[in-house]
């Protein structure tokens, strides 16, 4: 999933923030139209949108109405349409907040990061390239969705959930797999090989998920 999706026709404005806003390590897209935002976020979603209003074909009003009909992704509109119908427009059809073009950058991405903590910060974990997400139990790669099975999941969401500690192998097997499980305790062994080939770059070589030997594991 696209942490944010840019609609933008201003080529130079939307290159000059997706440049700011990946430089705060968000995923960004970014479409030049209201035809082509909605079908970005059709097929990729986004964690939110930021609107022009004037864009060719459908406006951005359009697309804000056509969003909100099937999701609730926080949507702020950024806009040189400073009237006062406009923005009562822009809110009545559901975005979050309108600001006026030209923004400040800094004060744009406060307002970014306020959205996200507030939004997500209790449902998500994210870590560099890493976005776990707690509610639709769904892993992230640089934006890239990573299959995993319920006990690699819950695996990986424990040892995030604790970065920095070491756990030793038989509190996580029993936090994962349970005191009165059937499963060989060798089995966390094999989990931990499985998360490795999918969140490190390389996996013989580890730089997240770290073994301490003769106690257990830890996330860093």
């Amino acid at each position: 999933m696209t942490d944010i999706l840019i609609v933008e026709d201003n080529k130079e404005l939307a290159d000059l923030l997706c440049r700011f806003l990946r430089a705060e390590n968000y995923i960004v897209t970014v479409a030049e139209s209201g035809e082509k935002a909605l079908k970005l976020y059709e097929r990729y979603g986004a964690r939110l949108v930021i609107l022009d209003i004037m864009l060719p074909g459908i406006d951005g009003f359009g697309v804000c109405k056509k969003i909100r009909e099937q999701s609730n992704t926080p949507i702020l509109i950024v806009s040189a349409r400073v009237e006062k119908e406009d923005k009562l427009n822009g809110l009545i059809l559901g975005a979050d907040d309108y600001m006026e073009k030209p923004y400040d950058i800094d004060i744009m991405l406060a307002k970014i990061h306020g959205i996200f903590k507030r939004r997500y910060a209790q449902d998500e974990i994210i870590d560099g390239d890493l976005s776990l997400n707690k509610v639709s139990r769904t892993l992230y790669r640089n934006g890239i969705p990573i299959e995993m099975t319920a006990k690699e999941f819950e695996l990986l969401l424990l040892l995030m959930e604790n970065q920095g500690k070491v756990l030793n192998k038989e509190y996580l097997f029993h936090q994962v797999w349970g005191s009165d499980s059937c499963s060989e305790p060798q089995t966390l062994t094999v989990h931990i090989k499985w998360l490795r080939q999918k969140i490190e770059e390389d996996p013989k070589h580890p730089r997240k998920l770290l073994t301490v030997w003769g106690v257990g594991y830890k996330y860093i």
